[in-house]
């Protein structure tokens, strides 16, 4: 039996915006698991229900959804007759309410408020039609997570034209890999940007990119730099003061054009729905995050993550969204500086802190209690994504942050631009779970037969149509490669290469990728329980466990990448191999373990596991510009030469 962490106060079902939609649609609010049958069993009430609650500007339309039995999830649609306008829903706060807190790195802090964000946009936005941009044309950024890319983004979607985004930290080629799939018509850019106290220089970079981009009629450049390239103006001579005004569009217009991680090829350009991301995101925001007017929303991301999309919906709750900017924590003469983000949670008085497992873990190396150290009285949420959330950082977290507050490990990802499992208010938060399935989304998890599985592990899967599913990829045959990557292994079943297990209580555990599962043995494993074991070891700064094939089976090799002042020796090998049998099974154990120099990471701050197991068997990685650090790879090459514990 799990153990509970916390509990909601009695008030919570009746106060919590997830208790007053429950009880305006008819439903207890202490029974979820039927409000969730009728969320997926009549899906058409279900989003119509959450267009009202949250008060979507726009006009639904007589029609709330339309099922296709020949193809129920890639041919269904909801609300095909509804305009709207995302942005118009996002700008719609007060004119002297806040609306963005500007922190970075650096400490910092600037504020904006509605009004102002929306006379930004207005200018903004006629500068793109006088650029000749208009609805459907797309529009890039290559910027840091500063009040311009969101101004950026707003005045795009305004006119209804399509966004697209890359942080300044990717290569020329990982930028033109994304961008130069979809035709960009303008291209806003910040030539300089800073991160851990180092200052950034990559106009060169930015002038190759556009040499290679044809469609770009214009630079945008921000930052305050003048433009030293033809086609190019400066933010703040870009537009005219002018008028707000918004064109609205269909519920499948596109709105964002996101990007898989792209280690097996180019990258996907996945294009996501205007209506479909405003209604998953204010069900997310609203029921499952209990977000409130007068709320502080922060989220540690760059402008290219899905969470940087998910955390600016906030403004249509009329939530304050922090845009952080630079390192989240920084190095100095004595070691590691936690600071930055605790700092700006303290100052902006946030209300829910996103982060993730790999930044968690830091902070307990570090022996770093934020709870302690700052004034969290605010806080009352805090979540984290990117990867699973161990069993002990749950304990860690209730310990050394804050204990009244809730915990939600939310599970996703950039081809839902949302969540398939996340929090709730009224839900206990039970160690090492993510609290239950989203509403909305008939989430379950498969075995090869295709039947449901409770407490054993199997294929996360979505078996009913939801409205941020992609609308497709975009170019060439986007329509049957996005059936090809979600559809395959199920006929009009969404697969989504996660593994997981559903528990008695309606809560989940992620193990980890379906592409990164062990099979020793023949026996399917995940592998997230061995990070997990890992993270208890204070040696350990980062790690990373693929399988390598061996007399037609395959063996575990764990990497691990040691602090400064340890050595991997026999010892410390034996404790690793000890905790991981006992944390989760004999068959976890790895055979081989390395001490490595990096562990390799993508863009989107994923460790790939698969590129190292390629590379081991001497096979070409595909998409080297998606790594964040290539060259570490070459010490895989070699790691069945090097001596393994």
């Amino acid at each position: 039996m799990s153990s509970v962490l916390w509990t909601p106060a009695p008030a919570a079902f009746q106060s919590s915006n997830l208790a007053r939609f429950s009880l305006a649609n008819g439903f207890d609010p202490r029974d979820y698991e039927t409000l969730h049958r009728w969320s997926i069993g009549e899906p058409g009430a279900f989003w119509r229900a959450v267009w009202d609650f949250a008060e979507v500007i726009g006009e639904p339309g007589a029609i709330s959804f339309f099922r296709d039995d020949q193809a129920p999830m890639t041919r269904s649609r909801f609300l095909p007759e509804a305009r709207l306008n995302l942005a118009e829903n996002l700008l719609r706060g007060d004119e002297e309410k806040l609306s963005v807190i500007e922190a970075d790195e650096s400490a910092h802090f600037r504020t904006t408020t509605f009004g102002e964000l929306r006379r930004l946009v207005a200018r903004a936005a006629q500068g793109l039609r006088e650029a000749g941009v208009g609805k459907g044309d797309c529009v890039g950024g290559i910027l840091p997570n500063r009040l311009e890319g969101l101004v950026a983004l707003l005045a795009t979607l305004s006119i209804g034209a399509i966004w697209s985004s890359c942080s300044p930290d990717f290569g020329a080629a990982a930028i033109v890999d994304r961008l130069g799939q979809i035709g960009v018509k303008v291209l806003f850019v910040a030539p300089r940007y800073r991160y851990a106290g180092k200052e950034h220089d990559i106009s060169g970079r930015l002038a190759e990119i556009v040499a290679t981009l044809p469609t770009v009629t214009m630079v945008v450049l921000t930052g305050g730099d003048k433009p030293a390239m033809t086609a190019a103006v400066a933010f703040e001579d870009f537009g005219a003061d002018v008028p707000l005004a918004f064109e609205r569009v269909p519920f499948d217009h596109p709105a964002y054009v996101l990007y898989t991680s792209g280690t097996t090829g180019a990258p996907k350009a996945i294009v996501h729905r205007t209506g479909g991301v405003l209604l998953q995101h204010l069900k997310e925001h609203l029921l499952h995050g209990d977000v409130r007017p007068g709320d502080v929303v922060s989220w540690y991301t760059n402008t290219a993550w899905m969470m940087y999309h998910w955390l600016i919906s906030g403004l249509a709750c009329g939530a304050t969204v922090v845009l952080y900017d630079g390192a989240p924590i920084l190095k100095s003469a004595d070691g590691l500086d936690p600071r930055p983000l605790w700092t700006m949670a303290e100052r902006a008085k946030v209300t829910h802190f996103g982060t993730s497992p790999k930044y968690l873990a830091t902070l307990a190396a570090e022996s770093y209690a934020p709870g302690r150290l700052h004034d969290l009285s605010s806080l009352r949420s805090l979540l984290s994504a990117g990867a699973p959330v161990s069993p002990g950082q749950f304990d860690w977290v209730y310990a050394h942050v804050k204990r009244d507050m809730i915990f939600a490990s939310i599970s996703g990802g950039t081809e839902i631009i949302g969540c398939f499992l996340l929090g709730s208010p009224i839900h206990a938060v039970r160690r090492g779970e993510l609290t239950v399935k989203g509403l909305g989304l008939a989430v379950a998890v498969m075995d090869e037969r295709n039947a449901p599985l409770i407490g054993r592990q199997g294929d996360l899967v979505c078996t009913e149509p939801f409205p941020s599913m992609p609308l497709t990829f975009w170019g060439k045959d986007g329509d049957a490669r996005y059936h090809a990557t979600y559809f395959a292994a199920r006929r009009e079943i969404w697969t989504h290469g996660d593994v997981a297990e559903m528990t008695p209580h309606g809560s989940a555990v992620i193990h980890g990728r379906s592409d990164t599962t062990l099979k020793p043995g023949g026996v399917r494993i995940g592998t997230a329980e061995i990070y997990a074991a890992c993270e208890t070891f204070a040696e350990i700064e980062d790690c990373l466990v693929f399988g390598a094939p061996v007399e037609r089976d395959e063996e575990i090799v764990l990497c691990v990448k040691l602090h400064d002042g340890f050595a991997l020796t026999p010892g410390l090998a034996a404790r690793i191999r000890h905790a991981v049998r006992e944390g989760a099974s004999p068959r976890h154990v790895p055979h081989r373990i390395h001490a490595v120099q990096a562990v390799p990471y993508t863009l989107n701050g994923k460790r790939v596991e698969g590129a190292a197991r390629s590379t081991l068997e001497g096979k070409p990685v595909k998409n080297m510009a998606s790594l964040v650090n290539p060259a570490c790879l070459e010490e895989y090459r070699m790691l069945d030469r090097s001596e393994a514990a």
